[in-house]
């Protein structure tokens, strides 16, 4: 069968791997220009970028894909279809319409859940037990297309977003090879989503990770799960900023304000809304590394009642 593969991140390698190993007939590698990185700002391929090179596939980088130069790109593939896993570019529908098979996506969420650019991260933050992948036929509205195949797992309670991307990545490779071998033989049926059952995942912002203390401690935990690496979950202290890598909730119930550190611990436990306290467990003070929590309460002599965040935050 041959193919056109699409996507830029290392979440979208395994499906490039997946399909070379599987025989797919591989066209071409289309992923987003090399982009500036680090502090000297030199330019780096994107991960997809790296793993075709290495398998020995023909990679393009277009731009723009609305000119009549890219649609000519796209159909001298010559693809029954093309396979989009985490591209990070609209598709126009002059490109959508090309492949006889379409434009097979694979979707981090269960879809019509979590539609949008963020499905892992947004899953962790708002506290779900149960995510998956989608296979879908992409369509002009973001994330609408008919659904394919899906596959369903567990989310586990101290997993992070990084963890649970790394374990959809693996699920959604395998769910794309059975689903473009599927749609060749005829055996796959599409089902259209029930549009009324969607819910959406933004992209996230750098104000997504600011901490409100005045949230249950478990609501702040997922977050910290689940907005990693970025923005991570943050707050301030003492006007200077402070990252909260790792945290769980505490056993000890709220003694004092949100945001405020419970004095007689020998953990860092800070009271949080409803009745409820959060254990810090690692911590990032500004312009330093990652440090254990029990070293930075040390390191600053933090003393009970003092309060992280500003007023009301």
């Amino acid at each position: 069968m041959r193919i056109a593969f699409l996507g830029t991140p290392e979440f979208a390698v395994p499906s490039l791997e997946r399909l070379i190993e599987s025989g797919f007939d591989i066209a071409a590698v289309v992923t987003q220009p090399d982009k500036p990185k680090g502090r000297g700002r030199k330019l780096a391929a994107p991960p997809v970028k790296e793993a075709a090179l290495k398998a020995g596939l023909p990679v393009h980088q277009p731009t723009r894909l609305k000119t009549p130069e890219a649609v000519e790109l796209f159909r001298s593939f010559n693809a029954e279809a093309m396979a989009v896993v985490a591209y990070g570019k609209i598709i126009p529908q002059a490109i959508i319409d090309i492949p006889p098979l379409g434009l097979v996506n694979v979707h981090a969420s269960l879809l019509p859940k979590y539609r949008g650019a963020a499905p892992v991260q947004w899953a962790v933050a708002e506290g779900e037990t149960r995510t998956g992948v989608t296979t879908m036929l992409i369509d002009a509205g973001l994330d609408s297309g008919d659904i394919l195949l899906a596959a369903e797992t567990e989310i586990g309670p101290e997993e992070t977003a990084v963890e649970l991307s790394e374990r959809l990545a693996q699920m959604g490779a395998d769910l794309l090879v059975r689903t473009l071998r599927g749609l060749k033989e005829g055996v796959i049926r599409p089902t259209p989503q029930d549009h009324e059952k969607a819910t959406f995942a933004p992209m996230l912002t750098r104000e997504a990770g600011r901490i409100d203390w005045r949230w249950p401690a478990q609501k702040i935990h997922n977050r910290v799960r689940g907005f990693q690496p970025w923005p991570g979950s943050w707050t301030t202290f003492r006007s200077k900023l402070l990252h909260i890598w790792k945290s769980r909730p505490a056993e000890v119930p709220a003694s004092g304000e949100p945001g405020t550190f419970q004095p007689g611990h020998e953990r860092v436990v800070v009271n949080c809304g409803e009745g409820t306290a959060l254990e810090l467990v690692e911590v990032q003070p500004e312009a330093r590394k990652r440090m254990p929590a029990s070293a930075f309460a040390r390191g600053q002599h933090i003393e009970g009642g003092e309060r992280l965040g500003e007023e009301g935050s």
